[in-house]
């Protein structure tokens, strides 16, 4: 669905019609307020969300790293024996 120009600009009388001209910018501002605060909410969601996978990530990267030096240190005394 594609809307042509003088499709919008019969929108946008009407919208002039029913709300007025001294109410149109503060829809606006209460739409773009609404939009920031549905974008961090979003934001904060996923972050949330995704937070238990970034501790779990941490977790592992951790305990391999500390099973690293104990593996280099066996392989040190079997090459020895």
């Amino acid at each position: 669905m594609h809307l042509g120009f003088t499709e919008l600009f019969l929108i946008l009388v009407v919208i002039l019609l029913l709300f007025g001209a001294r109410r149109i910018p503060e829809i606006a501002r209460s739409l773009g307020r609404a939009s920031q605060e549905y974008k961090k909410a979003k934001e904060d969601f996923l972050a949330e969300v995704n937070k238990p996978a970034e501790d779990m990530k941490d977790a592992i990267s951790t305990d391999q790293q500390a099973s690293a030096p104990a593996a280099a240190e066996h392989k040190d005394d079997s090459a020895k024996s």
